[in-house]
């Protein structure tokens, strides 16, 4: 893991114990360089130009979306769509697939654990369309039961949507069942893949998604780079979200055709840097394997949850059940604001997320209101782990005479 370590260089330069990585991850020399490269050697805008410099920049672009298809086991290339973020495309299927294709008393099934932009957007629809948001909660373990699934989706529903592993709870969500139980009533379902991808492989035949969504930055990319996967069937009939360049075939005054997969949906000069440090990234985790990142995840999510166990004052958001568990713990010290924790763990050099996690619905359903969130990767080693013990002793021992 130190080894690892060294090839993080803002883990070399400052000091620190970075667990904000379901926020975003830190990047390594090799996603850094891939854009260095491209901006010193290839810069210019894809699918523009009949001149060398643009055709090496398209067919540096279109080849990681061979690579993402590759790497996700899509069955087409054109099934990959490029954005903004997870976000952009949850936001795309509200609007492109979502308002479309339901009508009134239609049913749209989603879990309390969502983050925002897999619920607000759905909101907006069920209230458009004139159909019903519920909601798939959770038992005392932090998971969602069978029970809830088999009763909440019903030949009603027309749209699941679900995060693959939960942003607060690190909770990894059966997906699989859920999948299986949303097509044998006729739904298609939304996977938010944001919290999961980065730590475990994903074959979305084998999963039989309908569509997938994630961001770069929670793998090792750039800010700003985030892929829609979607059956070509279900794309091809969608209609696009953004209007203008690159997304159209011909235009005349009064009407406008628009381009094949998967240029239908994405308009505009695209983030080609993201992209191409999307690719360096993704070869990146390749190299690495899901199975060293896995044992070294692992190693350190263990030692973590058994030391936090330890400290009494302390309330951990997490399911019993390890082989359900990944990335992400969530705490309270009993009695004082998170924010105040975080500002006390950062005086240690340990940096960790305090807030409701951009998922305030399943803060209310446990009934408070903001937590810390301490998430792991790769780069994490045990000692960062002692850090936050460390850290947190520090704010209990400065609040506990006020909290009794």
């Amino acid at each position: 893991m130190l080894e690892i370590k060294k090839d993080f260089p803002i883990l070399e330069n400052r000091k620190i114990s970075y667990l904000d990585s379901g926020a975003t991850t830190q990047k390594p020399l090799k996603v850094i360089n891939a854009i260095e490269e491209y901006y010193k050697k290839y810069n210019a805008n894809p699918h523009r130009g009949a001149y060398s410099l643009s055709i090496e920049a398209t067919e540096a672009y279109e080849n990681t979306r061979t690579k993402i298809a590759e790497f996700i086991n899509a069955q087409n290339r054109e099934e990959i769509i490029f954005s903004k973020n997870a976000t952009e495309s949850l936001n795309l299927l509200a609007y492109s697939y979502g308002l479309d294709n339901l009508k009134k008393d239609d049913e749209i099934v989603i879990s309390i654990m969502e983050h925002h932009s897999n619920l607000v957007s759905w909101q907006k629809v069920a209230k458009k369309t004139e159909s019903k948001l519920k909601y798939m909660y959770i038992n005392e373990n932090y998971e969602i039961p069978d029970e809830e699934i088999e009763n909440k989706i019903t030949d009603k529903t027309k749209i699941v949507g679900i995060t693959h592993v939960s942003n607060v709870l690190g909770t990894i969500n059966n997906i699989e069942k859920i999948i299986k139980c949303a097509h044998k009533h006729g739904a298609v379902v939304i996977v938010d893949a944001s919290q999961s991808i980065p730590h475990m492989k994903i074959d979305v035949q084998k999963l039989d998604a309908d569509f997938l969504v994630f961001s770069g930055h929670k793998m090792l990319a750039p800010l700003g780079i985030g892929v829609l996967y979607g059956k070509k069937q279900l794309l091809n009939n969608m209609t696009p979200f953004l209007m203008g360049g690159d997304m159209i075939e011909y235009v005349y005054e009064q009407d406008t055709t628009f381009a094949p997969l998967p240029n239908k949906f994405e308009a505009g000069t695209q983030n080609v840097e993201g992209v191409i440090g999307l690719g360096a990234a993704i070869d990146y985790l390749q190299n690495l394997g899901y199975d060293k990142i896995h044992e070294i995840e692992n190693e350190v999510l263990t030692y973590a949850r058994q030391e936090l166990s330890k400290l009494d004052y302390l309330t951990l958001y997490l399911t019993k059940n390890e082989k359900n568990h990944s990335g992400v713990i969530s705490f309270n010290i009993n009695g004082v604001h998170p924010h105040d924790v975080a500002s006390i763990l950062d005086s240690e050099g340990v940096c960790v997320r305090s807030g409701n996690h951009c998922a305030q619905p399943l803060m209310r359903s446990l009934g408070i209101d903001s937590t810390c969130r301490a998430s792991f990767y790769i780069y994490n080693t045990k000692e960062d782990v002692d850090n936050l013990v460390k850290g947190l002793n520090k704010a209990y021992n400065m609040f506990k005479k006020y909290i009794g």
